[in-house]
């Protein structure tokens, strides 16, 4: 049975849009630790959650290795760092080098042993991922009984501000559309986890409109969406309409962000 909401792409159509992400984040890795405050300011709330022991851990969608090498050191031992994105591999070996084990792999079909992990931390990754009933199920396969997932995603209204800025009639903005809570929820307990579930807005702030869309383009969270082409005039209209929005601390980027404690019964 598929959860209302989380359809899954013909095969040909997911492998494409695979590829698009993995373009995307590669092209970013370099520029990602840099320009992703907002992401390292949303794990923190993930990092709180830890449980005090784990032995075998996944660092799912690990990005450059950040959370990765964290791990490793919090529960001195060698956390598995996965990712679909080749360059954000390189720049995680790179960065961090021993302290991980470096994975090239899908979230649908990690290359990893059934039942062989204590715990799985993903910050912002499985958003990317439109097969959530998969993801969610390949997770419930890799843990073993009584491991835990820890998981942010994004939810419906992020970056609002955005969609509202860019908006038009005839081109609207290329913003991927995130699942609900309620589909979140519902893909999690068909997959055979008990959960804990928590919204939360978090607003970001940035001096002008360039640094918002760099804030987002840097951290691979672009992905191409081939929509019509924008117009000097586009632009112009598009600060403006920001600009109406600005607060004193600068331009509002708001995310939805979805925690997600998943625990697999013993």
């Amino acid at each position: 049975m598929q959860v209302e909401g989380t359809r899954v792409l013909p095969a040909h159509h997911d492998h494409a849009w695979r590829r698009r992400v993995s373009h995307a984040f590669s092209r970013a890795a370099t520029a990602y630790t840099s320009r992703a405050q907002a992401q390292h300011a949303m794990g923190l709330a993930l990092w709180q959650r830890l449980p005090e022991r784990a032995t075998t851990v996944l660092d799912l969608g690990c990005g450059p290795g950040h959370w990765t090498a964290r791990l490793s050191d919090h529960y001195r031992v060698q956390a598995i760092g996965l990712d679909l994105a080749l360059g954000m591999l390189g720049e995680a070996r790179r960065r961090h080098a021993g302290q991980g084990r470096w994975l090239c792999g899908d979230a649908l079909t990690m290359p990893l042993t059934s039942q062989s992990l204590d715990l799985v931390f993903s910050n912002l990754a499985i958003q990317w991922c439109r097969d959530l009933q998969g993801v969610f199920d390949e997770l419930h396969r890799v843990l073993a009984p009584g491991g835990c997932a820890l998981i942010n995603t994004l939810a419906p209204g992020t970056l609002a501000e955005v969609i509202q800025a860019w908006s038009h009639p005839d081109k609207p903005a290329a913003v991927e559309r995130f699942a609900s809570s309620r589909q979140v929820y519902l893909a999690a307990r068909q997959a055979g986890f008990e959960i804990r579930l928590e919204q939360a807005a978090e607003s970001f702030y940035y001096p002008d409109l360039s640094a918002v869309m760099a804030s987002i383009k840097g951290i691979g969270a672009q992905v191409s969406h081939g929509g019509p082409v924008l117009t000097r005039r586009d632009v112009a209209h598009a600060r403006q309409r920001y600009e109406a929005l600005r607060q004193p601390a600068g331009l509002p980027v708001t995310y939805q962000r979805l925690t997600l404690e998943l625990n697999k019964p013993g």
